[in-house]
């Protein structure tokens, strides 16, 4: 059975081309617009990884990782921070919050399932 994996950002651009990259490398995709509608798709369904963008409406990707974190059964899942922001304040912020593993966009497909496969074996 294919592993799941929760995409979230903003962007649908970017969205497209997670869910191109890991579903072709055999991942089943679903995507959440921000983190108010990733926990929404968190509640309704179970998924073995969230990748999640920083900059973003509603809820942030730091936010989102504190509140997954913070309790339920999805606790435990990896969460990989995939963004532009490559500063170590905020690759600080989101290890406090609890996230596995931080990607600077942009990305290569290779090193993002690289890293997706190292995260959800």
């Amino acid at each position: 059975m294919a592993k799941k994996v929760l995409t979230v950002d903003d962007s649908k651009t970017m969205r497209d081309m997670v869910k191109f990259t890991l579903s072709s490398a055999g991942f089943d995709v679903v995507e959440a617009e921000d983190g108010v509608q990733a926990l929404s798709v968190l509640d309704r369904t179970s998924v073995d990884l969230i990748i999640t963008d920083i900059n973003m409406p509603n809820m942030d990707g730091v936010t989102l990782v504190k509140r997954v974190r913070g309790g339920g059964s999805h606790r435990g899942i990896p969460i990989l921070v995939l963004t532009t922001e490559g500063g170590d304040a905020k690759k600080a912020d989101g290890k406090a919050a609890g996230a596995t593993g931080w990607i600077v966009k942009p990305f290569t497909p290779d090193k993002l399932v690289q890293v997706v496969n190292k995260v959800c074996p």
